[in-house]
């Protein structure tokens, strides 16, 4: 499990693009790079990082299910995820 201050800050930047979303395309419709500039860091899209919504691990995550491959694994095998089986042949 992740550190529960990377989460936090993880939805916090998730926070921060919504609201700034707006002003944001409108300064790339007029190409104002230096407006751009000037808004916060954490407000482009482009730092927000894909986590498990379970328990927040950052990597081996599955963009189609939003969850990591280990949670995948053990959701898969209680038969919690829809349309899931188990290959066998």
């Amino acid at each position: 499990m992740a550190k529960k201050s990377k989460i936090a800050k993880a939805k916090q930047r998730e926070v921060m693009v919504a609201k700034y979303a707006d002003k944001r395309a409108a300064l790339k419709a007029a190409g104002d790079y230096i407006g751009l500039a000037a808004l916060p860091k954490d407000s482009s899209p482009v730092r927000v990082h894909n986590r498990d919504r379970i328990d927040g691990r950052p990597h081996g995550y599955m963009r189609e299910f939003g969850m990591s491959r280990l949670n995948f694994r053990q959701l898969a095998h209680k038969g919690q995820i829809p349309g899931v089986r188990k290959a066998s042949w």
